[in-house]
């Protein structure tokens, strides 16, 4: 009896299974089964960001994907499909001139977010970029840019390489700065650099810094005295951003004793660049400045 009970209950579970495998839903799944469709913008952003440089670039909208703590609007697609080709330009496109695209492809972010609005700061600050832990991207405040500004190299390197704004106007840097972030974390520079100017960083108080007082005390902007990193990445980027007519003019407002500290602060972050990455920040600097004369003569109505 009891091997019969067995032999039947094995035989009820093999027609179980039987039965199940036949089973097919007659209501259409609730889950896509086919991927959706790319429109003409996503397959641009694959075949000039994915493919080249092995990045993803989102414009829609997505909570994982932001910081929650702010409130962000989607940014424009129109804007954002600009904003996207001179980024691609003046940013990879530079940098994979210098050094190679194999460079970006190993050490860009793997992601760029478009967001339509900036975030904003108990001090009343604009937070317009964000890098994180080297993997991400956040390019904000993009429903504010103009034909104006984007076809304009000066009034793109405010934007385009501005990470903090207040609301009087001292700009940092966006693009660049992020990217030197992403640099430092993954070959940290010579602590030598944070010795230059140690008694000059003043956290969140920067923001009551003027350009100039900024400039005598050591630091090229306002938002480089909020700490040594942020400084460090704001010595790279302006530099390589700035004219040298720009630069030098800069230096003059410093006064000697803060051009003399700017200067020193410059050499150590050229012989990072050259000695942890083979980048010759002079040569990166006129690829770039090459490459900012040219934005007014490229196509931004139009996907290539």
């Amino acid at each position: 009896m009891k091997y019969l009970y067995q032999g039947l209950l094995a035989l009820g579970l093999l027609l179980g299974v039987a039965a199940c495998s036949e089973d097919k839903p007659n209501d259409p799944t609730i889950f896509p089964i086919q991927p959706e469709a790319k429109n003409a913008f996503e397959q641009w952003l694959e075949k000039n960001y994915r493919v080249p440089y092995n990045i993803r670039f989102k414009y829609k909208l997505e909570d994982a994907e932001t910081d929650l703590s702010y409130h962000f609007i989607p940014a424009d697609s129109a804007k954002t499909a600009k904003l996207a080709i001179i980024t691609k330009y003046l940013w990879f496109d530079a940098y994979a001139e210098v050094l190679g695209p194999e460079f970006m492809q190993r050490n860009a972010p793997r992601l760029l977010v478009a967001i339509g609005t900036p975030g904003y700061t108990r001090q009343r600050t604009e937070v317009i970029g964000s890098a994180d832990g080297g993997y991400k991207v956040i390019l904000g405040k993009v429903n504010s840019l103009s034909n104006e500004t984007l076809s304009d190299y000066e009034e793109m390197t405010l934007y385009y390489n501005g990470t903090f704004k207040n609301w009087v106007g001292s700009e940092g840097n966006q693009l660049v700065a992020e990217f030197t972030h992403i640099l430092n974390q993954k070959k940290p520079y010579n602590t030598s650099f944070e010795q230059v100017t140690k008694s000059g960083y003043v956290s969140g108080d920067w923001i009551n810094t003027t350009d100039r007082n900024a400039l005598r005390a050591g630091f090229i902007t306002p938002y480089a005295m909020q700490d040594p990193a942020e400084d460090f990445a704001e010595m790279l980027s302006n530099y390589v951003t700035y004219t040298p007519q720009r630069w030098a003019k800069a230096l003059s407002d410093a006064g000697t004793h803060g051009a003399a500290l700017i200067t020193q602060k410059l050499a150590l972050v050229k012989d990072y660049t050259i000695s942890s990455w083979g980048l010759d920040l002079d040569e990166l600097r006129d690829v770039v400045l090459r490459r900012g004369s040219q934005i007014s003569s490229l196509e931004l109505n139009k996907l290539n």
